[in-house]
């Protein structure tokens, strides 16, 4: 018996991996987030499956679902949205199951920010202007950041920023980054990626949290910050290059 940990995507339900969609095909047990995975991906389950909405859940009994399942000899698939490795509350999970001696696999998803500069049509890292991507998140009073990954510090890197979970607090977030990105800086939310009901709003630092607070926003959005989103003046890769010596490895 296995739990697998599988990434759903950012919400389409054709985003999920073939391997995730196989193991899916082949638990008799699902649990999923219900207010964050599509619901066609449970029709990939077993006819006879038994699905489990976990959004009402504590951690004790999503643990209970699991060591009932390998007790009964039975295959359980874990449905994260996204992609398990970032922002997911997978990790108390497996710290759980390796405590119980249940073994357990990790399926990778298509993450949001993934998605996001997708539905953006943008490359993320742009030569010349910009090669690094933070994935973070703002403080808030349940889940404080550790020292050091303020928002303040991490804007010093100019690097481009990617924020889950702060879409209710976009002033905030603005005031903290405009020291350091300045006012023209490109913006961008992404609610809800690449689902029916996708929502893109693009501007600056000076506009974004206006166009956030007029179109309701609140969740299940990233904010993402950084030069390469407007960037069109910059020097080919050097991948593709004329130049370059394709028979060095």
């Amino acid at each position: 018996m296995t739990v697998y940990f599988i990434g759903a995507g950012p919400g389409a339900a054709d985003l999920i991996t073939v391997r995730g969609a196989r193991r899916l095909a082949a638990s008799p047990v699902c649990l999923y987030a219900g207010s964050l995975v599509p619901r066609e991906l449970l029709a990939e389950c077993p006819d006879d499956a038994r699905l489990v909405d976990t959004s009402q859940l504590n951690l004790d009994q999503i643990i209970a679902e699991m060591t009932t399942a390998h007790e009964a000899g039975q295959d359980v698939a874990r449905l994260h949205s996204g992609d398990p490795s970032v922002f997911s509350a997978v990790a108390e999970q497996m710290r759980r199951l390796d405590a119980a001696g249940i073994p357990y696999e990790v399926v990778p998803g298509v993450p949001a920010f993934a998605a996001a500069a997708a539905a953006l049509k943008r490359e993320l890292t742009v030569p010349t202007v910009g090669q690094t991507v933070i994935l973070t998140r703002i403080a808030q009073q349940a889940t404080p950041m550790p020292e050091g990954e303020d928002l303040a510090t991490l804007g010093r890197s100019g690097a481009l920023l990617v924020l889950h979970l702060a879409t209710r607090y976009a002033e905030r977030v603005v005031a903290e980054l405009l020291p350091h990105y300045g006012a023209d800086c490109p913006a961008a939310v992404v609610a809800m990626a690449s689902r029916p009901d996708e929502l893109i709003l693009r501007g600056t630092l000076a506009d974004i949290a206006g166009q956030v607070k007029e179109a309701g926003l609140v969740r299940t959005a990233v904010i993402i910050v950084g030069r390469t989103l407007g960037a069109e003046q910059f020097r080919d890769s050097h991948l593709y290059s004329p130049e370059r010596d394709r028979h060095v490895c």
